[in-house]
C-alpha cells in the first residue's frame, strides 16, 4: 500500500536545508507545515527528514536515515486508535533499525555524496589602503634678497717692501759757481721706479714716531780754485769708480746734458728724514663682463644649427649677451671663461660652443629612459667684436635640451682678465 518516496523538502539520503525567511513569514510558513502534519509548531526554521507516503497521499511518519536521527512526525488524526498502536510499533521498530543502521554506517566506509550547489557570491571586501603620495608640488617663489652686511674690520699693517733698485745716474753737468753750505751727509743714487703694485686695504693711522737724532757734521774740505769752463768734450768711456771725496761747494745748476749709460751702484747713503704722507690716489676701475642665461618651458628643445636663444635672465647686468640673437659680443678684449650645464630629457643631445662661426667645443649625451645631465667649459681669448654662442648640432634628433620648474639648462661666460 505504501512505498518509499522522496522527502517533502529533498531527495532521499540528502539533507535539504532551507534558510528561514523573515520572522513573520517564517512563523506563518512553519505553522502551515506543522498543521499539515498534525504537529505543533517547533522552534526551528529547518526541516530535514525522510518520509514514507501512502498511496492515498497521507503522511504516516518521517524519519531521517542519516547517522544522527533528525526528526519524526506522526499523523494520528488520519488513522484510528488501532492504527495508532500499529503505527507506534512500526515507529519503534524503525527507530531501532535506524539506530542499528547508524552504528553500521559509522563503522563502514561511507560513500561520497554528490557535490552541493555552489553558494552565492560573498559580500564585497573592505576598501583597500590609501594610495601612494602624489607628485612633488610646484617650486615656490624666490625670497627677497637679504640686507648687505656691515663693513669688516681693518686688516693688519703689511710688511715693509724691499728697497727698489737704484736709478740711472745722469751725465755730470757743467760745474757751477760755489753755492752755500749744503746739508750734512750724502744721499745715495736714485733707484729704478718699480712696477705699480696692487692697492692694499687702508690701514689704521699709526702713532707719530719719534724724530731721530741729527748726525754729526763732517769736516769741511779746502775750497779749490775755480777754473775756466772749457768746451764740453765728447762723452768718454766710464772709468772705474774712484774713492769717495769730500763734498765741494754747491755750484749753479747747469743745462741738462744728454742721458748717459747707467753707472755702477754706489755706496748706500745716510738715511734721511721721513717725508710727509702723500695723498690717497684714485681707485682704479676694473673692467667687468659676465652673464648667465637659462632656458624656459617655452624655449626647450631648440632648433638645430642656429644659436640657442636663452630667454631666462639669471645675470646680464652689462647686456653683453643679446637675447634676440642668442650671441655674446665681446666689449672688453681679454681672456674669458665659458661653461654650460644641460638637462637631457626625451631625446639625445649634441651641442657645440661656437666662436665667430667656428665650432670650438663639442658635447654629446644619449638619453637612456630617464633624465641625465651634461656640461662643458673652456677658456677663450677674445678681441673686441668677437661673438660666442651655443648651438645644437646633428639635427632635431639631438636637441633634447630640457627645462622646467625643477630642471635647468644654463649658459655662462665671464671675463678672467683684460688684455
Amino acid at each position: 500500500m505504501c512505498e518509499s518516496s522522496k522527502g517533502i523538502y529533498g531527495q532521499r539520503g540528502e539533507a535539504n536545508t532551507r534558510t528561514a525567511p523573515r520572522p513573520a513569514e517564517r512563523h506563518k510558513h512553519r505553522f502551515k507545515e506543522n498543521k499539515a502534519l498534525g504537529l505543533p509548531p517547533d522552534s526551528t526554521g529547518r526541516y530535514i527528514h525522510q518520509g514514507i507516503v501512502c498511496q492515498e497521499g497521507v503522511i504516516l511518519f518521517s524519519l531521517s536515515l542519516s547517522p544522527g536521527l533528525r526528526s519524526t512526525w506522526v499523523q494520528p488524526t488520519a488513522l484510528g486508535s488501532s492504527s495508532v498502536i500499529w503505527t507506534m510499533r512500526i515507529w519503534w521498530l524503525l527507530l531501532a533499525t535506524g539506530v542499528c543502521i547508524g552504528n553500521a554506517n559509522s563503522q563502514d566506509t561511507c560513500r561520497q555524496g554528490h557535490p552541493g550547489v555552489p553558494g552565492n557570491p560573498g559580500h564585497n571586501g573592505l576598501p583597500g589602503r590609501d594610495g601612494r603620495d602624489g607628485a612633488k608640488g610646484d617650486k615656490g617663489d624666490a625670497g627677497e634678497p637679504g640686507h648687505p652686511g656691515g663693513p669688516g674690520k681693518d686688516g693688519m699693517h703689511g710688511q715693509k717692501g724691499e728697497q727698489g733698485a737704484d736709478g740711472r745716474v745722469e751725465t755730470k753737468g757743467i760745474k757751477g759757481d760755489p753755492g752755500s753750505r749744503g746739508p750734512p751727509g750724502k744721499h745715495g743714487p736714485k733707484g729704478f721706479v718699480g712696477p705699480m703694485g696692487e692697492k692694499g686695504l687702508r690701514g689704521e693711522t699709526g702713532p707719530q714716531g719719534q724724530k731721530g737724532e741729527k748726525g754729526d757734521v763732517g769736516p769741511i774740505g779746502p775750497a779749490g780754485l775755480k777754473g775756466n769752463s772749457g768746451p764740453v768734450g765728447p762723452t768718454g768711456l766710464q772709468g772705474p769708480m774712484g774713492p769717495l771725496g769730500k763734498p765741494g761747494p754747491k755750484g749753479d745748476a747747469g743745462p741738462l746734458g744728454p742721458q748717459g749709460e747707467p753707472g755702477a751702484r754706489g755706496m748706500r747713503g745716510w738715511k734721511g728724514d721721513r717725508g710727509e704722507k702723500g695723498k690717497i690716489g684714485e681707485t682704479p676701475v676694473l673692467p667687468k663682463s659676465a652673464f648667465t642665461m637659462g632656458l624656459t618651458v617655452l624655449s626647450k628643445f631648440p632648433s638645430s644649427d642656429v644659436p640657442i636663444k636663452f630667454d631666462r635672465i639669471l645675470y646680464n647686468e652689462f647686456n653683453h649677451y643679446d637675447i634676440a640673437t642668442g650671441k655674446f659680443t665681446c666689449h672688453i678684449a681679454g681672456v674669458y671663461y665659458f661653461t654650460y650645464h644641460i638637462t637631457v630629457f626625451s631625446r639625445n643631445v649634441q651641442v657645440s660652443l661656437v666662436k665667430n662661426g667656428v665650432k670650438i667645443l663639442h658635447t654629446k649625451d644619449s638619453y637612456m629612459s630617464s633624465e641625465d645631465q651634461a656640461s662643458g667649459g673652456t677658456v677663450l681669448p677674445l678681441k673686441l667684436g668677437d661673438e660666442v654662442w651655443l648651438q645644437v648640432s646633428g639635427g632635431e634628433r639631438f636637441n633634447g635640451l630640457f627645462a622646467d620648474e625643477d630642471d635647468d639648462t644654463t649658459f655662462t661666460g665671464f671675463l678672467l682678465f683684460s688684455s
